[in-house]
């Protein structure tokens, strides 16, 4: 069975069949009840047919869009981003615009988002654009790219250079219906939760690991065997010992989820991932039947949620990570100059080949490339040198 598409890494399929197995035979009654659920919800309504409307009494349209999400909506900036918006856009509107946030799987699985939305199966989705590699090799470089931009110059290129219209224009030549919103913006991640420490390249070989995008194509380069799987079902697969490690994101979001009980070596920095973007995606018939009022309410939601999501994740590592230390013997390491020389090495060649192998993907790469070479005038020149942790 096939759960999951190619998220830009030949996946190992002995781990992703094993968890898929798992979940299964552990959750055969919560997958029908919620396939049931789904099917009332959806019914019968025509593909990309308009939200449901109705009039209002004070004036205007009532206006409801469901949204899948991709991560639990319980995660402090990465899943509760939506739900800043769809408040934002509830009081912005008195109530007659409402965003029906639905946790992952509720509607459609976690990666499955994408298309049910192009298909107008549901109205919204959220998550980030690397979950549809398999789909799209250039999606990756519009949510988290190894070795930078880092938050800053990553919106700067999305908002004020060709970010945004090359990744619409991406979905539309791919065929999908679908406009894009970033929503939801981050810092750098951690590296990865690992059972035992990794000196070496030689230690990577032959580990099971979840990780995402395009670092995990860097990882499979050197010897890992990826996987990629949803934040949900992680800790029961290291639990269970179908994977060795992963990375998710970052100490207060991997908190959240229980790391910390079943890998206890946390490294940084996060090489492959200085920042992350999320996005809402809006079916295109429906994008188009909304108001233009409505549809800058609904993007200045977003907006406000990219400022919400990075200043609450950036204030909240330092205490989750002196928990992980007081609390749960975690070891924070660091990895040295020479294996983040060989990660950026590996790097530099799996871009290359991905730029060879699809002339958007090279499109995408040269103008950020260009954009950061320009951009280093100023981010060269302007900031100190960051100081580094007393703590272990």
């Amino acid at each position: 069975m096939t759960k999951y598409p190619n998220c830009g890494v030949k996946q190992d399929t002995r781990i992703r069949d094993a968890v898929w197995k798992f979940l299964m035979v552990g959750n055969r009654c919560v997958i029908l009840v919620c396939s049931v659920s789904g099917l009332f919800l959806v019914g019968c309504k025509p593909v990309g047919s308009p939200p449901r409307q109705t009039a209002e009494s004070h004036g205007g349209v009532k206006v409801e869009l469901k949204v899948a999400t991709c991560q639990p909506t319980n995660l402090p900036g990465l899943g509760d981003a939506i739900l800043g918006v769809a408040d934002r856009v509830r009081e912005m509107t008195a109530g007659r615009v409402e965003l029906d946030v639905q946790e992952p799987g509720a509607i459609v699985p976690a990666l499955e988002v994408l298309d049910a939305v192009s298909s107008g199966t549901v109205e919204g989705g959220f998550g980030p654009a690397g979950f549809w590699a398999g789909k799209m090799p250039a999606a990756p470089l519009f949510s988290a790219i190894p070795f930078g931009p880092e938050a800053g110059e990553y919106i700067a290129w999305m908002y004020h250079g060709d970010g945004l219209d090359l990744e619409q224009r991406m979905y539309s030549e791919a065929g999908f219906q679908v406009v894009s919103l970033p929503c939801a913006l981050l810092a750098a991640e951690t590296s990865g939760w690992f059972r035992k420490p990794v000196d070496t390249a030689e230690d990577l070989r032959g580990l099971k690991m979840r990780f995402y995008g395009l670092g995990g194509q860097v990882m499979q380069e050197l010897g890992v065997a990826v996987t990629v799987m949803p934040g949900g079902e992680i800790y029961q697969a290291l639990e269970k010992n179908i994977l060795d490690a992963t990375e998710f994101s970052m100490p207060a979001i991997d908190e959240k989820l229980g790391f910390s009980r079943v890998a206890n070596y946390n490294y940084y920095p996060g090489w492959h991932q200085q920042a992350t973007l999320l996005e809402l995606l809006i079916n295109k018939n429906i994008w188009e039947s909304l108001s233009k009022v409505d549809q800058s309410i609904i993007t200045n939601a977003c907006q406000a949620a990219m400022l919400d999501s990075f200043a609450k994740s950036e204030a909240i590592q330092a205490d989750a990570i002196r928990r992980n230390i007081d609390e749960r013997g975690v070891e924070n390491r660091v990895w040295s100059q020479e294996m983040l020389d060989l990660y950026e090495e590996t790097w530099h060649a799996v871009v290359s080949r991905e730029a060879s192998q699809d002339p958007f993907f090279k499109e995408v790469w040269e103008n950020l490339q260009s954009f950061r070479s320009h951009y280093r005038e100023w981010g060269g020149r302007a900031f100190l040198p960051r100081r580094s942790t007393v703590s272990q």
